[in-house]
């Protein structure tokens, strides 16, 4: 008998990046740009997406989408900064993809919004394989994960636009090698650049919002 193999990836990821060039076009129609902010748990997406928020919500309109396995946790931590936030429970998922992102869109207005994050489940494996719409996207990466990581994951480093190196201020008690890790990145994908971070001591964060002041103009 004869046999054939289907690539059940390939078909999948074709129907997600359909939708997702649908997205971008939506968004451009709107003027208004989305982030896409991959990293690990714990790395500090909802922290600096916060601290986003605060440098700017008075200057542009911004919402975000939230993702996670369970709960609703940094969603009611962004909606008590009185910005708009669409909670999205994957049910054991371990991303988000595009018919996700089109859903929740559809709940936002997007003619008074200027800037969408969207902080994708906490993962370094799937997030990279699903195109979300996004115009840009942001991995980010704290000190004590190490300075290993793009070796083991590279993907997702090689599709990101930027990387944030995230918890600078524990520096002097881990091994991270801030000084040779950006050629590291110049390795997989020379045209990300590098940032070093502290959402929780605020350094370094000018940068990123430089970075964030360039892509909305």
């Amino acid at each position: 008998m004869d046999s054939r193999t289907i690539s059940v990836k390939k078909d999948i990821l074709s129907a997600n990046n359909k939708i997702a060039g649908t997205i971008r076009s939506r968004l451009n129609t709107h003027h208004c740009q989305m982030i896409n902010i991959m990293s690990s748990p714990g790395a500090g997406k909802t922290s600096i997406i916060k601290r986003t928020i605060n440098r700017f919500k008075d200057i542009y309109g911004i919402a975000v989408i939230e993702g996670d396995i369970a709960s609703s946790i940094d969603t009611e931590r962004i909606s008590r900064l009185n910005i708009r936030a669409i909670q999205i429970n994957t049910g054991g998922g371990c991303h988000l993809d595009a018919n996700m992102i089109d859903m929740a869109l559809s709940d936002l207005d997007l003619d008074h919004l200027d800037l969408v994050f969207v902080e994708n489940v906490g993962n370094l494996v799937c997030t990279a394989d699903f195109d979300l719409g996004a115009h840009k996207n942001v991995v980010i990466l704290s000190v004590p994960e190490g300075d290993d990581k793009p070796y083991k994951y590279p993907v997702i480093f090689m599709e990101a636009d930027i990387v944030l190196v995230n918890k600078i201020d524990v520096l002097p008690y881990f091994d991270f090698d801030l000084g040779t890790f950006p050629e590291i990145i110049k390795g997989l994908n020379p045209s990300a650049s590098v940032r070093p971070v502290s959402a929780k001591s605020g350094e370094g964060l000018d940068n990123w919002f430089l970075w964030i002041e360039q892509i909305l103009k």
